[in-house]
């Protein structure tokens, strides 16, 4: 998309529905393979034997004693996932959301961003996604373009020693990985459950 026909300005109050449906649409394109990477690590594995074993002494039927927890654990990744994803950020020090609009005012991506937690740690980007239909046509790059802009007007605000920004990842959004290592960020960390990790963050000093 050429960069004139696509611009970046803060969501108004009538563009939250669209804009917590693109979110929400950004989760369930991502929270399949993040679960079955979740759980098919031998902990995890593990412990949903276990459970499954002792439901056995509880309940009469064998299949539900054996799904039931498979079930359960599914459910509570993919609520997780949506309730950290999928959903409206909370007012930040940074403003926004901000949203990408086509020329013809169509909406077609959501950036929000977070100051990080201690001094130094810079900006976190805390929401980022674009329409399934605008997806490879730069909207993304575009975002990120505008999400470096900010924290840097946002380091020299506040007297920072640097800036940098932080990218959090699924560990199975392969596309989004793919968009930061050609912009130059690096894999640097992250978080996930029982020695695996499920969210990398990649990060770039600006």
């Amino acid at each position: 998309m050429a960069p004139n026909h696509l611009s970046v300005r803060e969501m108004r109050e009538d563009e939250k529905p669209l804009v917590l449906e693109m979110l929400k649409a950004g989760v369930k394109d991502t929270e399949n393979r993040v679960t079955l990477h979740a759980l098919t690590r031998p902990p995890a594995l593990l412990l949903l034997a276990a459970a499954s074993s002792g439901l056995r002494f509880v309940l009469a039927s064998f299949a539900l004693a054996l799904l039931l927890p498979v079930f359960l654990a599914v459910a509570a990744v993919k609520l997780g996932l949506r309730a950290r994803w999928g959903s409206l950020p909370p007012p930040g020090g940074l403003g926004g959301p901000w949203v990408a609009v086509r020329g013809s005012g169509d909406v077609c991506g959501v950036l929000a961003l977070a100051p990080g937690a201690n001094v130094g740690d810079g900006a976190r980007v805390t929401r980022l996604s674009v329409s399934r239909w605008h997806r490879r046509r730069g909207v993304g790059r575009r975002l990120l373009a505008f999400a470096e802009s900010r924290a840097r007007a946002w380091a020299g605000s506040m007297g920072e020693p640097r800036a940098r920004l932080v990218v959090p990842v699924a560990v199975a959004a392969w596309g989004v990985a793919g968009l930061l290592e050609a912009c130059g960020y690096q894999a640097e960390g992250g978080w996930g459950c029982m020695g695996y990790t499920l969210v990398r963050e990649f990060s770039k000093d600006l």
